[in-house]
């Protein structure tokens, strides 16, 4: 189950109205309001309501008042071999708002409940290009792999 908490975060001066929080299963409707930018496409209302019922997705939001402004996204996975760890599906921030520490307090308030749900790593992917998706991560402690992986995509 989800939890819902209100996390004490460091984005810089200008954004004190910004909440940064975990989403409840039930709050699903509090997405329907957001800033252009946040998510890539709009949202599929039966794949929104599917993503808040299974109890390994996670989202992360800020608010600033009722808007959505900036999101991160996960899932944690259990594996025969390993233990727990969570992918970070995505990171997204509405434009007025990058480069102000919305970011890296979605990951962190994520990462955080990651270690509440007993995960012992995260993980995430993004492009050799995205150099402001790669300071960020840096800036909330991830550490790139020396050897990068190369990710493989099969259509089905």
């Amino acid at each position: 189950m989800r939890t819902t908490h209100t996390t004490p975060h460091d984005c810089r001066e200008g954004t004190d109205s910004i909440v940064i929080r975990m989403l409840a299963s039930s709050e699903a409707g509090v997405l329907s309001r957001r800033a252009d930018g946040v998510f890539d496409d709009e949202l599929d209302p039966a794949w929104c309501a599917e993503f808040f019922k299974d109890p390994r997705h996670h989202v992360a939001v800020a608010l600033d008042g009722a808007v959505v402004i900036g999101m991160a996204s996960a899932v944690h996975y259990l594996h025969p071999d390993k233990p727990h760890e969570l992918f970070v599906n995505e990171v997204g921030v509405a434009e007025p708002y990058r480069n102000e520490g919305v970011g890296r307090a979605l990951l962190q308030t994520l990462l955080q409940h990651a270690a509440s749900l007993g995960c012992e790593s995260a993980w995430v992917l993004t492009e050799p290009s995205n150099a402001s998706a790669r300071r960020m991560y840096a800036a909330a402690g991830g550490v790139e792999q020396k050897e990068p992986p190369i990710m493989i995509e099969f259509r089905i």
